[in-house]
C-alpha cells in the first residue's frame, strides 16, 4: 500500500516519512484514531516505505520486490495479529495465523479501512466476539526470535490492540520494551483506555484524527463518480469515518432498517406497553444479531445527539433525510440537556454489554423502561 492510496493525513504521512529519513523509527508505536480514519492503512504504508529498496521522495516505489510483496500483504517479514475466534472452519484454538488468508482477502476488499463488525462478518463468527489471545502472542514471539527473511525491518502490526487479553499483553510486554534489533511493533487502537497501561507506556503515540468532510467528499467523487450533492451529504453524515461514508453511498438499506426500527422502538417506549415491546424486541431486534444490534444502538445514539442539536438551535449542522426530519419534529422535544447524558451512558453501556455477550432481549427491555423515565425528565 502506498501513502498516495490513503485519504488525507498529509502531515502525518510527512512525519512518518521523515522519521525514516532521519533513522528515528521508534520500535513500538501506537496509532490511535477513530474508526474509519485510515490508521491501519497508514501503518501498512509506513511499514512498506521502511522496507522499500527504492524509496521515492514522498512514497514507496511500489515496484521493488519488497513493495510487490507488501502490496499482496504477503511479505515474509510482515506479521499481523488481529481479533479472532472460532467459526465453522476453525472450531478450536483460534489464532491469527489460521485466518491469514481471510485477513488478506478482507483487507484487499476494504482497502485496509477495517472495522470489527465487517471483519467478524467476513469470518462468519455469528454472534461470537473476537479477542487476541496468548497463542497469537507466542506465535509472534517465536517468529521474532528468528532472523529476518529479507527485509531490513521485521514488522508486527497488531490491529485493534485493545482486544489483547491480559495474558497475551503480558507475554508481549518484554518484546514491546526491548524488541530484537530492527523490529517494529505498530499497535492500532480506537480506545487507548481499554489498553493496559503497561502496554501504552511502552509505545510512542501517533494520533490519527478523523477525516475532514472535504477529504471524504473528494474521495467519494473520485472513487464512485457521484455528484457533489450526494458526495457531500454522505461525507457530512459520516462525520470523518471513511467506512461510513462509503457505506452511506453503497449500502443504504441498513440505515433505512435502523431508522424504521428506531421509530417503532421510541413509540413503544413512550407508551410503554409491555406486550408490544416484547413482540418488537423478539421480532425486530433479536434477529439483527449482535453486531447489527450494536450498530443500531450507535445509530440511535446519533439520533438523540442530533435531536439535542436541533433543540439548541444547531439545526444546520444536522444532516437528515426528509423522512428523518418529519420524525425529528415530534421526537426532538423529548431529548434535553437534562437527559442526554443519561441516554448516552445507557446506549454506550448497552453496546458494551452486547459485546460481552449480554442477553440482548433483556438489555433492550431494560433500556425501554429507563428511556420511558428519561423522557419524562424533558
Amino acid at each position: 500500500m502506498l501513502f498516495s492510496d490513503i485519504v488525507g493525513h498529509e502531515d502525518i504521512k510527512n512525519k512518518l516519512i521523515q522519521s525514516v529519513r532521519d533513522n528515528r523509527v521508534a520500535h513500538a508505536q501506537l496509532f490511535l484514531g477513530p474508526e474509519g480514519s485510515g490508521k491501519l492503512a497508514l501503518a501498512i504504508a509506513y511499514a512498506q516505505y521502511i522496507n522499500c529498496s527504492n524509496k521515492q521522495e514522498n512514497d514507496s516505489c511500489g515496484q521493488c520486490p519488497s513493495c510487490r510483496k507488501y502490496n499482496a500483504l504477503a511479505h515474509p517479514d510482515l506479521h499481523f495479529i488481529f481479533p479472532n475466534t472460532t467459526n465453522k472452519s476453525i472450531k478450536k484454538d483460534p489464532e491469527s495465523k489460521l485466518f491469514i488468508t481471510e485477513w488478506r482477502e478482507y483487507l484487499e476488499k476494504c482497502e485496509a479501512y477495517a472495522d470489527l463488525a465487517s471483519w467478524y462478518s467476513a469470518l462468519d463468527v455469528e454472534n461470537k466476539q473476537g479477542a487476541i489471545n496468548v497463542r497469537d502472542a507466542m506465535t509472534i514471539i517465536n517468529k521474532l526470535n528468528l532472523k529476518a527473511y529479507e527485509a531490513e525491518y521485521k514488522v508486527v502490526i497488531i490491529w485493534m490492540a485493545e482486544k489483547l487479553n491480559i495474558h497475551a499483553a503480558n507475554k508481549l510486554l518484554k518484546f514491546l520494551e526491548e524488541p530484537p534489533e530492527k523490529t517494529l511493533f505498530i499497535l492500532i487502537s480506537e480506545n487507548q483506555e481499554e489498553l493496559l497501561a503497561t502496554v501504552r507506556s511502552r509505545t510512542s503515540l501517533v494520533k490519527i484524527p478523523k477525516l475532514t468532510t472535504e477529504e471524504l467528499h473528494d474521495d467519494i467523487v473520485r472513487r464512485f463518480n457521484y455528484d457533489d450533492n450526494v458526495a457531500y451529504n454522505a461525507a457530512r453524515l459520516a462525520n470523518g469515518n471513511r467506512i461510513l461514508a462509503h457505506r452511506y453511498v453503497n449500502e443504504q438499506e441498513d440505515d433505512k432498517l435502523y431508522f424504521t426500527c428506531f421509530q417503532k422502538w421510541m413509540r413503544y417506549c413512550f407508551k410503554f406497553t409491555a406486550p408490544e415491546l416484547i413482540d418488537f424486541i423478539a421480532n425486530d431486534i433479536k434477529p439483527l444479531g449482535r453486531e447489527k444490534q450494536k450498530e443500531f444502538l450507535a445509530y440511535g445514539l446519533n439520533v438523540c445527539h442530533n435531536a439535542l442539536f436541533i433543540n439548541n438551535g444547531l439545526k444546520d449542522i444536522v444532516l437528515m433525510t426528509e423522512e428523518e426530519k418529519a420524525f425529528m419534529i415530534n421526537f426532538a422535544p423529548f431529548v434535553s440537556n437534562n437527559n442526554i447524558g443519561l441516554i448516552s451512558d445507557l446506549f454506550e453501556e448497552s453496546i458494551n454489554q452486547i459485546e460481552r455477550n449480554g442477553n440482548a432481549s433483556l438489555i433492550f427491555l431494560d433500556n425501554s423502561f429507563k428511556i420511558f423515565n428519561y423522557f419524562k425528565m424533558k
